[in-house]
């Protein structure tokens, strides 16, 4: 649980980064840890790694019309109101943390792009490490990125998230 709810922590706190520079690193780093802690107790007794799939609409984290809750319950605990947040984020973004694999949709009707796979249920994964925070995602829509090998016989993907899409493009009016 610890890497799935790591990999989709950094991957927000890098949109908030890359898109919105009026945020210190230590407001970054405080939301980061209020979310960590948030998801791993929210988490704890609805996480079932051999059903996967059970509670994954639990453990959906949803921007739309309105802010995911946890999300501004994390913001909140550090001084970020879920109002403020709500403007920061692209307007459409689903995230499914799942035991195994974290992934996202940015859009409606946007691709589902894989963040994380654990290596032990596919032959290669796409993990988030915490000293290379632009290497997050294997894809953005239907463009498939080059990955690189890393120790342990994982993949990381070697491109940032800023190359990767303009995220300008998702801001909420």
């Amino acid at each position: 649980m610890r890497l799935e709810i790591h990999s989709a922590v950094n991957f927000l706190v890098q949109l908030l980064r890359l898109h919105h520079n009026s945020l210190s690193e230590s407001q970054l780093e405080m939301f980061k840890g209020s979310l960590s802690e948030l998801l791993s107790h929210r988490y704890r007794y609805h996480w079932f790694p051999d059903r996967p799939h059970r509670g994954s609409a639990y453990r959906c984290l949803r921007i739309n019309g309105s802010m995911d809750p946890v999300i501004a319950e994390a913001g909140d605990a550090v001084g970020l109101p879920g109002s403020y947040l709500h403007r920061l984020f692209p307007s459409e973004l689903t995230m499914w943390i799942d035991p195994a694999e974290v992934s996202y949709r940015i859009g409606e009707n946007g691709s589902i792009c894989v963040l994380y796979e654990d290596a032990r249920s596919e032959p290669t994964a796409i993990v988030t490490l915490p000293h290379e925070p632009e290497l997050l995602m294997e894809r953005v829509g239907n463009k498939a990125l080059p990955v690189r090998p890393i120790q342990h016989g994982m993949h990381v993907p070697h491109q940032t998230v800023q190359q990767k899409y303009d995220l300008s493009t998702y801001a909420s009016s």
